[in-house]
C-alpha cells in the first residue's frame, strides 16, 4: 500500500515524545504527528491526548525523504463554520427596520475613517505633551543658582 498525501488512514500509536507521537500506518511505515497537529486546542503534553497502543485516524500531510508527517486534527471532519454575524440576536430591528446595521449595506462601514482617528490621536497627543512640558519646566532649574 503506497502513501497518498491527503488520505486518511487508521494508525496505531507506537511511541510518544515531548514533540509529538509516532503512529504506525497500515502499510507498516511509521509517521510522526507533531504536537501542533494532535488537537485543535493547545497541547501542553501529548500524553494528555494519546497513549501508546491507541488506534487513531490520521491524515497524511507530507512525505519527504522517507519521513511521513501526519495530522490528527486535520483528519477530523468539522462542520462548516457559519459567520459570527448569523449568531447575533435579532435585537437590532426596530419597527421592522434595521437600526444602523452594516449587514444591510453589504459591507462594514466604520463611523470614523482611519485618517480621522489618526488626526484626533495626534491632536490629543500634542495637547498631552504640551501639558506635560508646562508642568515639568516649572520644576526644573530651581530658584536662583546652585547652593554651595
Amino acid at each position: 500500500m503506497s502513501i497518498e498525501i491527503g488520505s486518511k488512514v487508521k494508525g496505531k500509536v507506537t511511541g510518544i515524545t515531548n514533540f509529538g507521537a509516532f503512529v504506525e500506518l497500515p502499510s507498516g511505515e511509521t509517521g510522526l504527528v507533531h504536537i501542533s497537529e494532535v488537537a485543535d486546542s493547545y497541547v501542553k503534553d501529548v500524553n494528555d491526548h494519546l497513549t501508546v497502543g491507541d488506534q487513531t485516524e490520521v491524515k497524511i500531510i507530507s512525505e519527504k525523504d522517507g519521513k511521513i508527517a501526519l495530522s490528527i486534527k486535520k483528519a477530523i471532519d468539522k462542520p462548516k463554520e457559519t459567520n459570527s454575524y448569523d449568531k447575533r440576536p435579532s435585537s437590532s430591528y426596530k419597527g421592522g427596520k434595521r437600526s444602523n446595521d452594516f449587514r444591510s449595506k453589504g459591507k462594514f462601514q466604520p463611523k470614523e475613517s482611519f485618517e480621522d482617528k489618526m488626526a484626533k490621536f495626534l491632536k490629543n497627543s500634542e495637547e498631552n505633551l504640551s501639558t506635560l512640558k508646562r508642568n515639568t519646566e516649572g520644576k526644573r532649574g530651581g530658584r536662583g543658582g546652585r547652593r554651595g
